[in-house]
């Protein structure tokens, strides 16, 4: 399971080093793609693979799902790491999440997210006041 928050730096060539424990669950090669929320998404070939089928379910005549398989796929990048555990962020994904020089890689279960530090940050600062509420909602789901 990927779980847990990582600081880290992305180089002048756009370089960001995974940390171990992310390494270890991504395995060889693995996708990045532009996420929602102005971050990068990260997933194991297996997690890319299941949400690749559930993608082409989606029905080709509503302009919706058209859109958003577009999105997720338009900009996927198959990876690996260098020897040092870094790995290159394509620039128009760099552009997407507004990855300058601080990034945080965050551990969500089955996919990584990448964000800019500042974009992180200011999102905790919208979504921390709504937590408990959020909370709640969810128990209508059965969480």
């Amino acid at each position: 399971m990927l779980m847990g928050e990582y600081m880290h730096t992305i180089d002048a060539k756009g370089r960001v080093i995974l940390p171990a424990d992310f390494r270890s669950e991504l395995g060889e090669s693995f996708i990045i793609t532009k996420g929602l929320d102005s971050c990068l998404f990260i997933y194991t070939m297996t997690e890319w693979e299941n949400l690749s089928t559930k993608l082409k379910q989606l029905p080709l005549a509503k302009a919706e799902a058209r859109a958003f398989v577009r999105f997720f796929f338009s900009g996927a990048r198959q990876l690996e790491c260098d020897k040092q555990g870094r790995f290159l962020v394509p620039a128009a994904l760099r552009a997407h999440a507004k990855l300058q020089k601080d990034v945080v890689l965050i551990g969500i279960s089955s996919r990584i997210e990448l964000w800019s530090r500042e974009e992180w940050n200011r999102y905790n600062e919208e979504i921390n006041p709504s937590v408990s509420s959020i909370a709640e909602n969810l128990v209508d789901l059965g969480i």
